[in-house]
Formats: C-alpha cells, sequence, structure tokens
C-alpha cells in the first residue's frame, strides 16, 4: 500500500517544480504524475486517426520522494494504522485518518 494514491493533494519539495501543488493523477513505478504540473510537448507524427499531426502535452513523473501528502492544506507524514482488520492511512501527527 502505498503513501500517496491517485486523487490526493500533494505539493512538489524538490526539483524544477518546486512549491507546485495538485491532484494526483496516477502513481507508478516510485514516479507520482500530478495534473498540470512537469507537463512535457511530445510531436506526435500523421496518422489515419489524426491524419494532421501536432503537438500533445504528457504529464512526466516526479519521483514520490519528492512530494509530500496535503491534508487540510498542510502537509503531512502518513503512518498505517490497522482498524477492523482493514489497512488505512493517517497522519503521524494527529491519528487522524486519511480518505
Amino acid at each position: 500500500m502505498s503513501k500517496i494514491k491517485a486523487g490526493d493533494i500533494v505539493k512538489v519539495m524538490a526539483g524544477g517544480q518546486k512549491g507546485k501543488d495538485g491532484k494526483v493523477v496516477k502513481v507508478k513505478d516510485g514516479k507520482v504524475y500530478i495534473e498540470k504540473v512537469n507537463l512535457k510537448t511530445r510531436h506526435i507524427r500523421p496518422s489515419q486517426l489524426n491524419p494532421r499531426g501536432g503537438k500533445k502535452d504528457i504529464h512526466v513523473g516526479i519521483d514520490i520522494s519528492n512530494v509530500v501528502l496535503l491534508v487540510d492544506g498542510k502537509p503531512a507524514k502518513v503512518g498505517f494504522k490497522t482498524t477492523d482488520g482493514k489497512k488505512v492511512r493517517v497522519v503521524r501527527k494527529t491519528g487522524k485518518e486519511i480518505k
């Protein structure tokens, strides 16, 4: 179980995108893909589906160690707790469950 999941709001703490925050689109192979953060342009070759070709913006992953989860607008460390046989994420400082 990952400490950061798709749909979470995170803030970038290191790298070229430092200080930006946004919603996580997906988490894959230790990388976090954040909505409207770290976009790169790819040139698309003409094809039958797209006869003109063109440019397309794609999300580029940021290492999961360079982001922090925001809970109520504040950075939070994430821990785990077992309740009723289910493993849930909690804020370490307050013990509040993260939904």
